[in-house]
């Protein structure tokens, strides 16, 4: 049977997390200023950061060699104690997660309290499913108090198709009583002009994350430039690869920073092949698919009404929920 924990356990294990070194860069051996200046330059401020990067990956953004390289990773994965852990560990991390507020009572309920953080969610559906309205509502809400579903923290906001509407924002911002000038402060937008530049937006996000208190990533939408820029098959091998590093480059911001949400909007294309039940299928192929932590398919109902549906979820069963999109934001 297992022992109840005692007051007095309680206790020294409090004084033990207390105790604990706080860890930078500079603590890892080999590590000079020279080292420190590459890495900082690649985006890496953190010993957790380090530890999540793929060797040949921090060779090619640093330049260090990959001897280095290996030494670094093997001594910052040390530091974070990177190897097993009991469920029970895991299940207190996630039994504390926070959550964004989609604006939508039925919403929320549906992603089990909001748009998760420590998490990659996707949003694919056709045009005018509502798709680039939750992205706008959701860097909204972020910057709410914790009591009210938000995380008080900053959106950083990749546009990739120009759809970025700060007059949308304030239409938002007015229908909570919220100071427009400030929300719009707190929204850091980028414009990515082709799939290159999108891909260098994300690695330099890691730069100003902590600097601009960014809870909130959204890339709206993850696959337009890919898609015109890769065209022919020849082509699809080399563009399904450099989509997954992009995603694991997601991943790793998720996983990487306390308290943040990253949030992709996709496209869909037709199956030409399916005679029964939806042909529509989101773009990217199984890359995106096993890229993103939660996925939601949205498509229109009546009038202002959308529909969501959990297409894939760890923890998530596949079902429905309606939400309103209306002039003051998402809405039941």
């Amino acid at each position: 049977m297992a022992k109840k924990k005692s007051d007095k356990d309680e206790d020294s294990e409090v004084k033990s997390n207390e105790g604990k070194k706080s860890y930078d860069l500079n603590d890892i051996p080999g590590v000079g200023q020279a080292t420190l200046k590459k890495l900082k330059d690649a985006g890496i401020l953190s010993i957790k950061a380090l530890a999540m990067y793929p060797i040949q990956s921090l060779m090619e953004d640093t330049g260090i060699g990959e001897k280095t390289a290996i030494k670094l990773i093997k001594a910052a994965q040390d530091i974070e104690r990177m190897g097993f852990v009991s469920a029970d560990e895991v299940w207190e991390k996630r039994r504390t997660l926070r959550r964004i507020t989609t604006g939508s009572h039925a919403l929320d309920d549906l992603l089990g309290g909001g748009i998760e953080t420590h998490a990659v969610t996707e949003l694919f559906g056709e045009y005018r499913t509502g798709k680039t309205q939750l992205a706008h509502q959701l860097c909204v809400n972020v910057q709410l108090d914790y009591e009210e579903g938000g995380l008080k923290g900053s959106a950083l906001y990749i546009d990739t198709e120009g759809t970025f509407r700060p007059e949308r924002i304030i239409q938002m911002a007015n229908a909570k009583n919220l100071d427009y000038q400030e929300i719009l402060k707190n929204i850091i937008v980028g414009r990515a002009y082709n799939s290159d530049h999108q891909i260098l937006l994300v690695k330099e996000a890691s730069k100003i994350i902590e600097e601009k208190n960014i809870k909130l990533i959204i890339v709206d939408s993850l696959i337009g430039h890919f898609r015109s820029e890769y065209i022919g098959r020849g082509t699809l091998a080399n563009r399904q690869q450099v989509l997954n590093n992009h995603i694991h480059d997601l991943l790793r911001i998720s996983e990487t920073f306390d308290e943040i949400a990253v949030v992709f909007t996709n496209q869909v294309s037709a199956k030409p092949d399916v005679f029964y039940g939806n042909p529509l299928t989101h773009t990217g192929g199984n890359i995106v698919a096993h890229g993103a932590t939660i996925r939601i398919f949205l498509r229109k109902g009546k009038g202002e009404q959308r529909v969501a549906k959990v297409v894939d979820a760890p923890n998530l069963p596949e079902e429905e929920a309606v939400f309103s999109i209306t002039e003051d934001g998402i809405q039941d």
